[in-house]
């Protein structure tokens, strides 16, 4: 039998549905519960102060979850009812997630591939463009700031720009061929050189610092046992980066050459240069990272270069740092990369939570207001409150009905120009949420992984512990 006894603290509106959840989630988690539903419509609205003069407990219960967006100190709650106090999820629809979805373990977070985030086309910019970028890549994750030249003529700033960054705090590293650029730059501080081939790997000897090794004609590894052997002889350390291609342009055959050359150098250090496959391929570059920095992780690459100069790219930084992480526990643990990294879910979210039909019209015939409460369900948006239930697949559509729903068949009386916009943002947002495959909630920001903006919320607004709310007419319910 189930020794924990959890008493649901809700509101009105959000009773059916907790009611409706809670049998087979309490079956499959093993608890038994009891639901406390307080005299308010919006479950959301409610403060711990107001709730302890209000709960009802029961004796067997071991522990009290309130709504998610119920703020405030719970300590003068949990003293009131001598019982610990849990704050469940702010959507209801959460609920099993919530108990159901195992918490990422207490070690994950650990990596062990470095990111090198190049700054392309350095000589065009200036020092403090240059610095600036370097900032934004350091705080996106970037462990090495690598300064990228350009053919031509050595740069003869290489070696300033190349200090101001080392006395600025960071690492870094060189992008070039030539010889008398790559000596200025590490005169001034670079701690690696991106590239050594036959071109310039006699002078890699005087250098002092670790290379990547690159073959001369990426296509058949040309040259590069020689610049390795001849690296390895004069004590050079090095990397070896046999060069990814873009698709259509020997792409597999290239990850193939990767395989290669880890079998035939199974102890040494290797990179590869992602921005390649991210920078030169339509489509959004978070998945091809996350495939990327997987495939590096199993072979044993122990640093990428990336840079995020095209506008799907972006954030590509931030990825990797992501990225790698997920990869090292799932490799080291044997795991999937499943469930662990929700940051990286951009476009569509892991799970579409949507109210049925159902429940919205019954959540209409319950309401006594006239504030309106948004829903994306069934491919329509849904707007209701005491006197109306208008759904449509187009945003503009309801506004349209909206118009002509108040008396005399023209406009409600509560919808002035701000609260339209404010209707009109939010079911443009649901229908974002629709066509996507997202969940949406009224007042919440849409879940686009780490790209995702806070918003300051218009209807839901924090109140203070002692403070109650408001009454009678509360703005929505988030069945929470």
């Amino acid at each position: 039998m189930p020794s924990e006894h959890i008493h649901f603290v809700t509101g009105r509106l959000a009773q059916h549905t907790l009611r409706d959840m809670l049998p087979a989630l309490a079956e499959q988690v093993g608890f038994n519960y009891s639901i406390d539903v307080l005299p308010i419509t919006v479950a959301a609205l409610m403060s711990p102060g107001w709730i302890s003069k209000h709960i009802q407990v029961p004796h067997e219960a071991t522990r009290v979850l309130i709504p998610g967006y119920c703020g405030g100190d719970l300590q003068p709650l949990a003293s009131a009812v001598h019982l610990p106090i849990e704050r469940g999820p702010k959507d209801l629809r959460q609920l099993p997630a919530h108990f159901l979805l195992d918490p990422p373990p207490e070690d994950y977070g650990a990596w062990d591939i470095e990111i090198i985030a190049e700054i392309n086309h350095c000589r065009r910019l200036s020092r403090e463009e240059i610095l600036d970028t370097a900032a934004t890549l350091a705080r996106d994750g970037a462990d090495v700031i690598d300064v990228g030249c350009e053919p031509g003529e050595p740069w003869p700033q290489v070696g300033d720009v190349v200090r101001a960054l080392c006395e600025a705090g960071y690492r870094v590293s060189i992008d070039s061929l030539h010889p008398r650029e790559i000596e200025s730059a590490v005169c001034a501080g670079a701690e690696l050189v991106l590239s050594v081939n036959s071109t310039n790997r006699a002078a890699a000897v005087d250098w002092g610092v670790e290379v990547v090794a690159v073959p001369d004609q990426p296509k058949t590894l040309a040259g590069l046992d020689e610049t390795i052997d001849q690296l390895a002889q004069a004590g050079v350390p090095l990397r070896i980066d046999p060069i990814l291609e873009p698709i259509s342009f020997g792409f597999a055959a290239s990850l193939g050459r990767y395989l290669d050359v880890r079998r035939r150098y199974p102890d040494a250090e290797m990179m590869m240069g992602i921005g390649n496959l991210t920078e030169l391929t339509d489509v959004d570059s978070a998945g091809v990272n996350a495939v990327l920095l997987g495939f590096c992780q199993e072979l044993g690459i122990r640093s990428v270069l990336t840079t995020q100069v095209i506008n799907w790219t972006r954030s590509s930084v931030r990825e990797c740092d992501l990225a790698r992480r997920l990869m090292y526990h799932a490799v080291s643990r044997r795991v999937l990369p499943k469930h662990l990294e929700p940051q990286l879910l951009m476009l569509r979210d892991e799970q579409v939570l949507e109210t049925s039909r159902d429940s919205i019209a019954q959540l209409a015939s319950e309401i006594r207001d006239r504030n309106y409460r948004i829903f994306a369900a069934d491919g329509e948006v849904h707007l209701i409150n005491r006197d109306l239930h208008l759904h449509d697949a187009d945003p503009m559509v309801v506004m349209e009905q909206l118009r002509y729903s108040g008396p005399n068949g023209g406009p409600p009386k509560n919808l002035d120009p701000a609260h339209a916009f404010y209707l009109g943002y939010e079911m443009h947002k649901a229908l974002t949420a629709l066509v996507l495959g997202k969940t949406y909630q009224q007042d919440e920001p849409l879940d686009w992984g780490l790209a995702t903006r806070p918003e300051k919320r218009h209807y839901l607004q924090k109140r203070s512990s002692d403070q109650p709310p408001p009454s009678p007419c509360e703005p929505r319910d988030d069945a929470s």
